[in-house]
């Protein structure tokens, strides 16, 4: 069920081949171990995706890209698992990350400072390394959480449809 399911909503490897973003990767483009749809690549996509998807900088569908190269993960999933973080989702995220890296330094925030663009490039220095480091632990939690949960999916309805093969 999960390739199904997946292989459903991907587009198909032809298109993506051909995207023009894509071409700086060359050849490499066509290893066909890219775009297989197995437990190891799927929970690996995950993994990456996740965890890029809380990196804090323009480029993170590169960073998955470059990320599924180097790791044999599913491309096209690495990819979109990024879009996680989108204009919406992205400031409760981050500032999410922020408290969570406030906690971790054991720091106290500031309450009495509204959390706007304007506040958050003005208090930068303060910041930036409780953010940074909520956004590492918090991507680091998830692409664990994505590696082994999408893993055991992936095993849990193997053996289902198994166990419904070997009972026919």
């Amino acid at each position: 069920m999960p390739k199904k399911l997946i292989k459903k909503y991907l587009p198909h490897p032809d298109k993506i081949k051909e995207h023009k973003n894509l071409q700086f990767l060359g050849e490499r483009l066509h290893e066909p171990n890219l775009w297989h749809l197995n437990r190891r690549s799927v929970a690996l996509a995950f993994a990456i995706g996740l965890f890029t998807a809380w990196i804090p900088v323009p480029g993170q569908m590169a960073i998955a890209a470059v990320g599924a190269f180097y790791f044999r993960a599913n491309l096209p999933l690495s990819v979109a698992l990024v879009w996680i973080t989108n204009p919406f989702t992205m400031p409760p995220m981050f500032y999410f990350a922020y408290r969570v890296g406030l906690l971790l330094m054991a720091r106290k925030p500031h309450d009495d400072v509204e959390f706007t663009f304007e506040n958050a490039m003005a208090e930068l220095g303060d910041i930036w390394a409780p953010f940074l480091l909520g956004c590492l632990v918090i991507g680091t939690i998830s692409s664990a959480a994505g590696y082994f949960g999408m893993s055991n999916l992936w095993r849990y309805h193997v053996g289902k449809r198994w166990t419904k093969r070997q009972k026919r």
